[in-house]
């Protein structure tokens, strides 16, 4: 239908042109004079030179159209200038149409015809109203130079605008191509191309006046420019289509595929002068296809759905790794032939574009498996629910946060008798109860409360925005209300029964002690066969007990009764020992040893912290001076309490120490534990740099539980993280646990930390770190704990008559073995960029 207007516009334009054209050439033949019979050689001459000067032989396509730039104003001023204004149109008529007649078009040759009759008639019109009136017998005598010159210049212009107002609204009317930049086509190098017509109609004529036969020496002259002409546009043409190309494939390198086909359908209708461009994607199902013209989305959908397109279509392939991947195709109306450069270009394109494809889907790929392995980092397997990661990390936010929207609390439940399902009906009985007792949570769980899976038969759900304490028992008994339904497994009806405990956020502990709580109210519940207990202060044994060793911290620090056991860290691969972490312990005359988890906060609480550090780190630093002295210098690492870094004076007294023993900084490695809210504080963060500047190297403990974080390791200038044992423990078996072992060490490499494995307890799970990518560990299966002096004799006994030594290597000496990468070369710890 468009094409059909478009014709019918256009034929009426033709006719138009035609009609002006015929109207200038009547009235010029009713105002001609005869002249003398030997004029007409040189008559016939202009038109011979006019002829010549038509040719097209600068040509440049616009969609299935050619465009010419022929020379034809120069030979036109040339006539101006020699002979009366009515043989001016009779000569252009005559060599315009004997050249136009070998077109095999005939709506071409009418329109070309007409155009230059009619810029022809305007042009001789404009220079005879200047003075620039040739004798009517052809005796050819030039007017002044200066007015030669303005006459001709300004008859130039007059031919120009006419020429190009004609030839840009046909060219606008046949493609499609806005008028601007029709007439915008290589119009730089046209006008150099109408002055140097200016400056040889000048020159010729000034020349004929002499002698008329000198006229046929324009004709060589105009072919040689027209041949000039043809190769600086055809450069011109050249240079901005690769400068286009360039640019468009620029715009390709974006990472969403969408962007990339949006990108590439509609710039390359501009750039290879097409009404339309598609892209066929035949490698999905169903076969995806985006059209667009310049600057346009056209459609974007399935092949099947696509509205059908006339016309002609030039393809290219699209590839891919593994073969063909789909076609790209530039539409236009009618047969085109392209030339080797454009062959070439659409070859380049198509070759970028496969690039950009391949790239965009490698990277929704990527995107995708990373969402995976996030996804399988923070949620369990079996029932889809948050795991334990996830679970404290929530918790860990609401802390942070402490919004006015309400308080918030703890739910641990335990399936009662869950054993005996596993036991009676088999594992596979048992996880369909477990994903049931899922399903029922998670969908009676209001909006904002998490449930989440701890391991076995054990859950959690974080109570958010509780009005009140009341309310959390409310929802705890409607929680555990929807497990009183039967569960039917195998055929079977089961009848679950849970305990559920319920505490309260603490003011102080976080989210450790809030698990506490919850574990001991659900223990409660369980001991009293209640469904729900509340954690309450005078029912907890173990706060009892810390009010008790409160009272006897004097006492302690006094005699020294906290000492220090060490724990060597050995390269994983090798079974070298590379260091050791220091680990305290109040040697307790009634209750044994306790272990910082039992004493440490009643310690930060009695103000006993400074003397009880001080204490450690003194036994810690001798104990490396004892070693360094028989051989083996091993760094110390010491574990510090956040309320430690709250003290100016802990960095001096740090330095002081060292300076004491005469260790170097950089053998003290200082453990922080985690929480978010330490590097908010601004005296935490000069602490810590003051200490890391100095060469002290600081580790961060527990990373991956949940507790610690990106935002935290962004903040505290560590040299290396530790991995929570619980995700050692299940290294082998938990696909969460190795997700973020792996990216716990894909981490560190990138920042260049070092990584040490806590919890190591069997080979399995030293050969499955390895593999992973962590270099060191530590853990039951190289030594338990010990004092400094059994310390060094493990060390001068080593293992396999190796002093230094506490397991056998991984693999044999001279065999291949794959390495980690980014590995550094073995050292106790590597001295890494601060």
């Amino acid at each position: 239908m468009n094409d059909a207007k478009t014709g019918k516009q256009l034929r009426l334009y033709v006719g138009l042109v035609a009609c002006a054209g015929v109207g200038c050439l009547v009235t010029s033949v009713s105002d001609v004079r005869m002249v003398p019979p030997d004029k007409f050689l040189f008559l016939s001459a202009l038109s011979v030179i006019i002829a010549v000067a038509s040719g097209s032989i600068i040509k440049l396509r616009v969609r299935s159209d050619i465009r010419a730039f022929p020379a034809t104003s120069g030979s036109i001023l040339l006539a101006i200038a020699t002979v009366p204004l009515p043989w001016v149109v009779i000569c252009t008529t005559l060599g315009v149409l004997a050249t136009r007649m070998l077109v095999p078009e005939p709506i071409k040759v009418v329109f070309n015809v007409g155009k230059d009759v009619i810029a022809a008639t305007a042009a001789a019109w404009v220079a005879f109203a200047i003075g620039i009136r040739p004798a009517a017998d052809i005796d050819i005598r030039m007017p002044s130079v200066p007015l030669l010159i303005v006459g001709l210049t300004a008859a130039a212009l007059a031919y120009a605008v006419v020429d190009d107002l004609l030839g840009s609204t046909v060219i606008s009317l046949a493609t499609r191509v806005p008028w601007r930049q029709a007439l915008r086509l290589s119009w730089d190098v046209v006008l150099r191309i109408r002055g140097v017509n200016i400056v040889l109609a000048l020159i010729t004529a000034l020349v004929v006046e002499r002698e008329q036969l000198f006229v046929l020496t324009m004709v060589p002259t105009l072919v040689a420019l027209q041949l000039a002409a043809k190769n600086k546009i055809r450069q011109r043409a050249d240079q901005e289509a690769w400068q286009r190309l360039a640019a468009t494939t620029d715009r390709l390198n974006v990472t969403d595929l969408t962007a990339v086909l949006h990108v590439a359908v509609t710039l390359t209708p501009e750039l290879f002068s097409a009404d339309e461009a598609e892209i066929e994607l035949s490698d999905v199902d169903p076969p995806r296809l985006v059209r667009g013209s310049a600057g346009r989305l056209r459609y974007e959908g399935t092949v099947a759905r696509a509205p059908a397109r006339d016309g002609f279509t030039i393809e290219a392939g699209i590839d891919g790794p593994d073969g063909p991947t789909g076609v790209f195709r530039l539409r236009l109306p009618k047969p085109v032939k392209l030339n080797e450069s454009e062959k070439y270009k659409l070859q380049t394109f198509a070759s970028s574009l496969s690039t950009a494809i391949g790239n965009a889907r490698a990277y929704a790929e990527l995107k995708r498996i990373n969402a995976e392995n996030a996804y399988a980092a923070t949620h369990d397997p079996l029932t889809g629910l948050a795991n334990r990661r996830k679970l404290l990390d929530e918790a860990n936010q609401f802390f942070t946060r402490r919004t006015p929207d309400g308080m918030f609390a703890m739910l641990l439940i335990d399936l009662n008798h869950f054993k005996e399902v596993n036991d009676t009906l088999g594992h596979a009985a048992g996880d369909e109860v477990l994903r049931e007792v899922a399903h029922r949570l998670e969908h009676a769980a209001p909006t904002g409360d998490l449930v989440a899976r701890l391991g076995g038969d054990e859950f959690a759900v974080l109570l958010a925005g509780l009005p009140a304490p009341a309310v959390a028992t409310r929802r705890a008994a409607d929680l555990l209300a929807t497990l009183e339904r039967t569960i039917e497994v195998d055929g079977m009806q089961l009848t679950i029964e849970a305990a559920g405990g319920i505490a309260l956020a603490p003011g102080s502990g976080g989210v450790d002690e809030l698990m506490r709580r919850a574990d001991v109210a659900m223990y409660e519940a369980k001991r009293t066969g209640r469904r729900t207990a509340t954690y309450a202060h005078a029912r907890d044994t173990a706060d009892v007990g810390r009010l008790v060793l409160g009272g006897e911290l004097t006492r302690a620090v006094t005699r020294r009764e906290f000492v220090v056991d060490f724990q060597p860290i050995v390269d994983l691969a090798s079974g070298e020992v590379v260091s050791a972490e220091a680990l305290a312990r109040w040697h307790h005359p009634e209750h044994g040893d306790l272990t910082p988890m039992q004493f440490l906060e009643t310690v930060e609480r009695s103000g006993q912290l400074p003397a009880f550090a001080d204490a450690v780190l003194e036994e810690s630093l001798t104990a490396l001076g004892s070693w360094r002295e028989a051989g083996f210098d091993l760094p110390v690492a010491v574990n510090v309490s956040p309320r430690s870094l709250l003290d100016p004076t802990f960095p001096a007294t740090v330095l002081e120490r060292l300076a004491s023993h005469g260790v170097p900084a950089d053998r003290l490695v200082l453990e922080l534990a985690e929480t978010l809210t330490l590097s908010q504080l601004e005296v935490v963060d000069r602490t810590l740099h003051e200490l890391r500047d100095a060469g002290v190297r600081l580790a961060l403990d527990d990373f991956g539980t949940g507790v610690s974080s990106l935002s935290v390791l962004s903040r505290i200038p560590v040299h290396q993280l530790k991995i929570d044992r619980e995700f050692v423990v299940a290294v082998e078996t938990s696909t969460e646990a190795a997700a973020v072992v792996r990216s716990t060490v894909d981490l560190a490499r990138s920042l260049h930390l070092i990584v040490v494995a806590d919890g190591v307890e069997s080979e399995p799970q030293r050969h499955a770190l390895w593999e992973l990518g962590c270099l060191t560990g530590q853990g039951h299966l190289f030594a338990r704990p010990m004092r400094a002096g059994r310390m060094l004799s493990t060390l001068q006994r080593g293992s396999g008559g190796r002093p230094g030594f506490l397991a056998s290597p991984l693999h044999k000496a001279g065999s291949v073995v794959r390495m980690a990468r980014h590995r550094t070369p073995r050292s106790p710890l590597p001295h890494l960029p601060a």
